[in-house]
């Protein structure tokens, strides 16, 4: 029971911290490169940081990481309630996804683990998209009800230091490989290969047309947010319904690949949309952690996961609002609706049992 609070509300509380300076961005920074600058900062430390904490979780034990990870978070949300210099919030944001990317990739490691793994990652995903929404709803709520900016990062930076108190509760895990055996781990990167584009791919998508709607609607910003929100919602009922139902999973990863082009041009024409995509991606990232149950050596099959999703929030939105910039916002829809229909290339060479036939 300790253990599964401190995963759970651990990812709630890290994810909800993570969005709540969010809405309060201007209070922060004056230019809009700044402010970019401060939210893509959290991007890039926890890119950097989830694939060797998967590893050394491995290696070294899982409690170790998940305990680092909440650490680091607490600490620099209370450095975020006092510190407001653009350039120091900057090194702050990066140092705390540094410690998300700790968190979340030992986190799923200890989750895909186990007997149970398709409902407790439901249930996991689930928070982690509630932590998302709960940290723009309630941080704008209380930025525009208080003169303390920050109150949001305050209340969830003390919401993380709860799970850090009862992860020293909790019993190390041993570590899963010896420090000697890598050939595994290599075997499962290459075989696992579709599932790692599958997630930059139809992961990144969702960063896409969350990126591009606010200039392409002309919506006003507290309507873009709802909209935003909602594919947030919809992903949280995905995950557990998905989590809950018995379908091969390389099916259903290759039908909402396609599905997901779709909703990207639906979204072109009307902001429901994003609630298909959000549906879309539940089922998917369910799907995806299926598969990698059976993989050897969570902890870095966790890690390569969590690296492919931020490389796709983080790239794919930079290619599209350059497409957009240079030849439309049609084009740059297509185009991302043309690279959600790659992700699907592949999975029909996956046997039932969800492993991949390698040529």
């Amino acid at each position: 029971m300790r253990t599964w609070f401190t995963l759970f509300f651990g990812i709630f509380s890290v994810m909800a911290l993570s969005n709540a300076i969010v809405p309060v961005l201007p209070a922060f920074a004056y230019s809009s490169s700044l402010q970019g600058a401060i939210y893509s900062a959290y991007f890039l430390g926890a890119f950097a940081s989830t694939l060797p904490a998967g590893l050394f979780s491995d290696r070294l034990g899982r409690v170790l990481f998940i305990r680092a990870g909440l650490g680091i978070t607490f600490l620099t949300g209370l450095l975020l309630m006092v510190v407001t210099a653009p350039f120091a919030v900057i090194i702050l944001r990066c140092i705390e996804g540094l410690g998300a990317g700790c968190f979340v990739a030992s986190a799923m490691s200890a989750v895909n683990a186990g007997p149970e793994h398709r409902r407790m990652s439901g249930i996991f995903m689930a928070l982690l998209n509630a932590g998302l929404v709960a940290g723009l709803v309630i941080a704008g709520w209380l930025g525009a009800k208080l003169a303390f900016p920050a109150a949001g990062i305050q209340v969830f930076a003390f919401c993380s230091l709860f799970p850090f108190v009862t992860s020293f509760l909790i019993r190390e895990s041993p570590p899963s490989i010896p420090p000697s055996d890598t050939a595994g781990t290599l075997s499962a990167i290459a075989e696992y290969g579709r599932v790692w584009y599958s997630a930059v791919i139809l992961i990144g998508v969702t960063g896409v047309v969350a990126s591009l709607y606010p200039k392409f609607s002309l919506l006003s910003p507290d309507l873009v947010g709802i909209w935003i929100a909602g594919m947030s919602c919809a992903t949280i009922a995905a995950v557990l319904v998905a989590s809950r139902v018995a379908v091969p999973p390389e099916r259903v990863i290759c039908i909402s690949a396609f599905l997901m082009a779709a909703g990207i041009i639906v979204t072109f024409f009307t902001p429901w949309g994003f609630i298909l995509i959000g549906t879309l991606a539940g089922f998917v990232m369910i799907s995806q952690m299926a598969i990698l149950a059976g993989a050897k050596g969570q902890g870095v099959v966790m890690g390569l996961y969590s690296t492919a999703g931020y490389l796709g929030m983080t790239a794919l939105p930079v290619m599209a609002g350059s497409i957009a910039d240079g030849m439309g916002f049609a084009a740059a829809f297509a185009a991302a609706a043309l690279l959600a229909i790659t992700a699907a290339i592949g999975f029909g060479r996956f046997r039932r049992n969800g492993s991949v036939n390698v040529p």
